[in-house]
C-alpha cells in the first residue's frame, strides 16, 4: 500500500503529523514535488475560475499524484470547536477532489475533524487507521508519537524564531498561511528575496499556537476562522520586536480579504506592505514593491536615530 500526499495546503503545517503516522504504521507514502510550473497548470485546469490561487495549486499536486499510489489522502477539516472555524475550502475539498477527479479512478484517504460533533484529531485518525486495516490501540499509539513529533518540531521553530528576533537587523513580521509562505512557486521566493535584501523575515505562522489564540482577541475579538486568528495573534506577539509588517495573500482568498482589512485598520504603529500573490510570472513587479517598502522602514529609522 502506498498513499499519496498533496504537497499544498495542510501539508506544510501537518506534514510531521501525517508522515510520522505513516511512518510508524509501517505505510509507505509519497509526497507530490514542489509546485512547478506543469502542476501550477495541471491545478488550473482542473480547478474552476472563482477558487482561490492556493485551491487550484491543491487540485493541481492531486493531479500529479493520480496513477503513482493506491490512496490520495485528503483531510477535511470543519472546526476546532472553541477555537473556531476554518475556511470552507477545507470543508469543502474532499468533495471537490473527489468529483473533480471522479472519471480518473481516484481512490482518496481521507480524516474528518468536527470538534462540535466530538470528531476529535485523535478519533478522527483512529477512524483512518481502522479504514487502512490497523488496530485500534496501534493507531493511538502511532498518533501519540506523531503529535509529539509535531510538537517537538514546533517547539524547535519557536526557539529559532525567538533568537532571530533578537538580532540587530530589520525584521519583517510576515503574515501569511503556511501554504503560501513554504509554496516554493509563489511565497518561497519572497522570503528569500527579503534574506537577500539583509532582512530577517519571521513567520508569524511560526508563534506559539495557544499564545497567538490568546493574543488575536487584542485586535479583532469576533474572527471565526482558526488560522487567521492565529496569525493575527503573531502581530500582538511580535509587533513591538519587528519593523515592518507584510500580508501576504493568495489571490482571491475570501478570509484573507477580510482580516487583512481588519489589521490594516487597527495596526497603525507598523509600516504594512499588502500582497495579493495570483500565480503570474516574473517577480520584477513584486520585488519592486518588496524594495520600496524597505527603503520606507530604513528611512523610518534613520529619521528617529536622527532625532535622537
Amino acid at each position: 500500500m502506498k498513499i499519496g500526499i498533496p504537497r499544498a495546503l495542510l501539508y506544510y503545517k501537518y506534514h510531521y503529523l501525517w508522515e510520522t503516522f505513516f511512518d510508524e504504521l509501517g505505510i509507505d507514502y509519497i509526497v507530490s514535488p514542489e509546485t512547478n510550473k506543469e502542476i501550477f497548470n495541471r491545478g488550473m485546469e482542473n480547478a474552476i475560475d472563482e477558487a482561490c490561487l492556493s485551491s487550484k495549486i491543491y487540485l493541481g499536486h492531486v493531479d500529479y499524484l493520480i496513477g503513482k499510489c493506491d490512496y490520495i489522502l485528503v483531510p477535511r477539516v470543519s472546526n476546532y470547536g472553541d477555537q473556531g472555524t476554518v475556511c470552507t475550502k477545507f470543508q469543502a475539498i474532499y468533495d471537490i477532489v473527489s468529483n473533480t477527479f471522479r472519471d480518473r479512478g481516484i481512490k482518496i484517504l481521507y480524516y474528518n475533524i468536527d470538534y462540535r460533533n466530538s470528531d476529535t484529531e485523535m478519533k478522527a485518525f483512529i477512524k483512518m487507521g481502522k479504514y487502512l486495516g490497523i488496530r485500534r490501540v496501534k493507531s493511538i499509539r502511532a498518533f501519540t508519537i506523531a503529535k509529539q513529533a509535531e510538537k517537538t518540531a514546533m517547539i524547535m521553530d519557536e526557539k529559532h524564531q525567538e533568537q532571530l528576533l533578537n538580532l540587530d537587523k530589520i525584521k519583517i513580521l510576515i503574515i501569511a498561511h503556511h501554504y503560501n509562505i513554504y509554496d516554493k512557486y509563489i511565497g518561497k521566493p519572497i522570503v528569500d528575496y527579503l534574506r537577500d535584501m539583509g532582512t530577517i523575515p519571521i513567520i508569524g505562522d511560526i508563534a506559539n499556537k495557544k499564545e497567538a489564540l490568546e493574543k488575536s482577541a487584542e485586535i479583532s475579538e469576533t474572527l471565526p476562522w482558526v488560522y487567521n486568528k492565529e496569525l493575527i495573534g503573531s502581530i500582538a506577539m511580535y509587533r513591538e520586536k519587528v519593523d515592518g509588517i507584510i500580508l501576504m495573500s493568495s489571490f482571491n482568498c475570501g478570509p484573507d480579504s477580510l482580516v487583512n482589512e481588519i489589521i490594516l485598520r487597527r495596526v497603525k504603529d507598523k509600516p504594512i506592505l499588502n500582497l495579493i500573490i495570483d500565480g503570474q510570472e516574473g517577480s520584477a513587479g513584486i520585488e519592486t514593491r518588496l524594495e520600496s517598502f524597505l527603503d520606507i522602514i530604513q528611512f523610518k529609522k534613520d529619521d528617529y536615530y536622527v532625532k535622537i
